[in-house]
Order: C-alpha cells, then structure tokens, then sequence
C-alpha cells in the first residue's frame, strides 16, 4: 500500500481554501498512485482550538463532511480528515474520519488525550477504543496527536488486530522527539506501521514543526519530511508487519492479567 502524508500551513477558520489545499493534494497523490491521503489534525478548518470552537457554526460542519467526501470520490483516493464533531450529549470533540475512494465513511474515531490548556479550554475527550477496519485488505485503525505518545492507545490498536496506525497531528516546534524518537518506538514495539501528518508554518500564533514521519514495523524510518510544505510517500506492505510480530511476539506474550493487579 502505498501512503500520502500531506504537511502544509492551513489558513485558521477558512475551510474553502484548506479543502482546496486537500483536494490538489489529493489529485497529486492519485496521480502518484497513492491509495490513502492523511492530512493533519482539525487541517479543513486550521488549527486553533479556542477560536474554531468560538466561531465555527457547527452546522458547516455537516457541509465539510460532504465536500471532502466529494474530494476523496473524485479523486479516487482514501481520505483521512480531522474536523471537531459535536456528541449526543453536545459536547465538542476533536475526530478523525478515514473515507474509502467512493468517500465512504470506514472509520471515525474520537480524541481521547487532550493537549494544553487551549484544547482543554475548547473541546472535550472522547473515550471510545481505536477501532479496527479492513482497509484495502490492511487492518487500519487511528489515533489523533496526543493520543499515539500513550502507548495505551497504540497497544490498544494493536491488540485489537491493527496493522496501520493512521495519525493526523498538530504538533508545535521544539517537539522533535515526538516523531524522531516515540512515533518509532511506538511502531516498533507494537509492530505496525504508523503515519503521521503534522502541519508547517504558523497558524494562531502556534509555530508547527513539520516534521511528519512514516515508520515501519521495526521502527525504522520509512519517510520523513523537513520543516516546509510537502507530499510525502511511503510504501508498507503486511509481510513487514507479520515479520517483525512472528521474529518477537511482543502482542501475543502480554499479560494483561498481571498487568491489571499492578494498577489495583
């Protein structure tokens, strides 16, 4: 399978230009041949927690959801976006959705972790576990940002059969040993491959590091992007993931039994 990870510099509170942002992006990956576009976290409506949940009508939010299904149909192309979803119960949360190449929806998920006092300030955790599909013969789960510097999150994924850890993210500069250090340690000892998209520039006040990674089963880097706007592309195929899991079997020798009384 081959992966597209978009890094760009989203303009905050201004989703007909960021769509545009994605649907070039898509066309470009389509044409590479790419079957999955990742872009990073909140990326349709720019990052910036306290003024997207001031400002934003919720109801857009519905209209976006089609646009970038349309976006992935026309495309022909696998699409993971992140937009902030209002629960049952009213509360703003920050989600992740990943469409097939018709924009149907396969997987959504909640942000469990919450970053910084303005995330807080603005959206509320989910709780759901990171659930597991079968994307184009790959089983694909994601988490969001914070959530993959829990090993909890990544194991849970893991446990329940993932072999694609999809990951949009906002993470500032000076964080460098997230994608350079824990995303590969968490690829490595949960044996999947795992992609992570961040954004570049400034957004809010915020200076984004850039910096997004593809990592392997054995925690080697596959691909790596520097601080600028870019597309980058990475292939994973299953064989490395069941490889590395038969060579150590880090999933099937837990003991989650033991596990527990330790926290009890």
């Amino acid at each position: 399978m081959l992966l597209a990870l978009l890094q760009a510099n989203s303009k905050v509170l201004d989703p007909e230009a960021n769509c545009a942002a994605v649907d070039a992006a898509a066309r470009e990956a389509a044409a590479a041949g790419a079957d999955v576009l990742v872009t990073p976290e909140l990326f349709p409506v720019g990052y910036a927690p306290i003024p997207v949940r001031a400002q934003l009508d919720p109801a857009l939010l519905p209209v976006l959801r089609r646009k970038l299904a349309d976006i992935a149909r026309n495309n022909g192309i696998g699409l993971v976006y992140s937009l902030p979803r209002v629960s049952p119960e009213g509360d703003w949360q920050i989600s992740a959705t990943l469409l097939d190449a018709d924009g149907t929806v396969l997987l959504e998920y909640g942000k469990v972790h919450l970053f910084g006092p303005d995330e807080r300030a603005a959206f509320a955790p989910a709780g759901e576990r990171p659930a597991v599909v079968d994307f184009k013969g790959v089983p694909t789960s994601m988490v969001i940002c914070y959530d993959v510097e829990f090993p909890e999150a990544v194991r849970a994924a893991a446990a329940g059969g993932a072999e694609l850890l999809l990951v949009p993210t906002a993470l500032a500069h000076g964080f460098d040993d997230v994608p350079q250090v824990l995303l590969r340690a968490r690829a490595l000892e949960s044996q999947l491959a795992i992609a992570y998209a961040n954004h570049s520039g400034i957004e809010d006040g915020c200076r984004f590091l850039g910096g997004s990674v593809i990592a392997g089963p054995d925690g080697r880097l596959l691909a790596a992007a520097g601080g600028e706007p870019q597309l980058l592309f990475a292939k994973v195929d299953r064989e490395s993931v069941r490889r590395e899991r038969a060579a150590v079997p880090y999933l099937d020798e837990r003991r989650p039994d033991v596990y527990r009384t330790w926290e009890a």
